[in-house]
């Protein structure tokens, strides 16, 4: 008996293996969509769809919390920045202009990013 399956799994592998890639992957689509269909029949999404909607406005009360952080988290690069440029501009080192374009390259990112956010949430500023 375990020889017989043992055997049909055997050729049943050795059919798949002929079969080409593209052809299994179509195969493998339609199939997964007639699931996603069966699904999206099933019944009524109200109390997920509310769900996800209270979840967007609790997560949009966190947003100002969020662009202020970025403005604190900017001074802070920008303070420890001037300090770094400071030192190396006494220390005569070579790569001043480096350092310096790299405090506001951050600094910038860090502004975009708050300004960025609410409206990525969607949020008026």
């Amino acid at each position: 008996m375990f020889q017989k399956t043992k055997q049909l799994c055997r050729k049943a592998f050795g059919f798949v293996n002929r079969i080409p890639t593209k052809v299994m992957m179509f195969s493998f689509m339609l199939l997964s969509g007639m699931v996603a269909k069966a699904q999206n029949s099933a019944g009524d999404y109200s109390a997920g769809t509310s769900a996800l909607s209270t979840v967007a406005e609790e997560i949009a009360k966190y947003v100002p919390i969020m662009v202020k952080l970025c403005y604190a988290i900017a001074g802070v690069v920008a303070i420890v920045g001037a300090i770094s440029v400071y030192i190396a501009m006494n220390n005569e080192e070579q790569d001043v202009k480096k350092k310096i374009m790299m405090v506001v390259g951050a600094c910038i990112f860090l502004i975009a990013a708050a300004k960025a956010l609410p409206l990525f949430f969607g949020i008026a500023a």
